[in-house]
């Protein structure tokens, strides 16, 4: 598909794409960029890509993709650097799990722009837990806005689709107020969670299910980058926050009520959507 892709950023995301990619042989040559030269030749000797070194100018040169898979806050500083060394028709997509801001950012720094979000990933975090199934029938949403090159989505939406993604595209708002639900919530509530369990320390984990293991796992995420992926989407988990205090309110109203009728109508609502969500999968 590509003569060169060119992979910016050597962790979990960055690490499976360059190993997806060669894989799947969807470039002659992937190259992969890294602050670090001790992480550049991590990525190379794990075969996340046929070339990997920490000088960003010749990382871009002649590539047809470039994929900027960093922290979301260094992605504008990163552009505006390796920008005048892209090639004229070069394609810049990004994997960040905040759109608005990116999109916006970015959009107006490189007229070939397309924001996208794999929904895909771990607990994990580094290119030493990077795999290349990674992304095999995952969602992947893609952001266009009006004024987005109609070829370099087609392009970023059959790439993604090429590396194994289910492909969908949202506006980046509304990705940012969907995702703020289903991601950045759901881990905010699992660290809550988890912190009430341990108010006094671990002893309780002693005594721990599956259950509690499996739905308190994402809690173990890094938190400098969960940190900023709230920051950077505060707005829409602030209003998703406010939801869940008040869904929290009515079962709590039902217990306290001793309203059996209302909370299994919750319970039931509850499992008729997750449910659902199996046939989805």
């Amino acid at each position: 598909m590509f003569r060169k892709i060119t992979i910016i950023g050597p962790g979990l995301l960055g690490g499976s794409i360059g190993l997806a990619a060669r894989h799947r042989k969807l470039a002659q040559r992937v190259a992969l960029w890294a602050r670090r030269p001790e992480a550049a030749d991590e990525a190379w000797k794990l075969g996340a890509a046929d070339e990997a070194g920490t000088d960003l100018h010749k990382a871009v040169a002649d590539a047809e993709l470039v994929v900027l898979a960093t922290p979301i806050g260094v992605m504008e500083t990163l552009a505006q650097q390796f920008k005048p060394a892209l090639a004229e028709n070069c394609i810049v997509t990004d994997v960040g799990s905040v759109k608005y801001p990116v999109v916006a950012a970015l959009g107006g720094l490189l007229p070939r722009f397309v924001g996208s979000h794999p929904m895909a990933g771990s607990e994990q975090s580094g290119i030493e837990a990077a795999r290349r199934d990674l992304f095999e029938k995952a969602a992947c949403i893609v952001t266009p806005t009006e004024t987005t090159d109609k070829a370099a989505l087609q392009t970023v939406y059959d790439f993604w689709k090429a590396i194994g993604c289910n492909v969908r595209t949202l506006s980046p708002v509304e990705h940012d107020e969907i995702v703020a639900r289903i991601s950045h919530l759901p881990h905010l509530v699992a660290a809550a969670v988890v912190n009430i369990v341990c108010n006094n320390g671990s002893h309780p984990l002693e005594f721990v299910g599956p259950g509690f293991k499996d739905f308190t796992r994402i809690a173990g995420g890094p938190p400098e980058m969960w940190t900023e992926i709230c920051q950077q989407n505060r707005q829409e988990i602030g209003r998703a926050l406010e939801s869940l205090i008040e869904e929290l309110g009515k079962m709590r109203a039902a217990l306290e009520n001793n309203d059996g009728v209302e909370l299994k109508a919750m319970l039931k609502r509850a499992k008729h959507f997750r449910d659902e969500l199996r046939f989805r999968v």
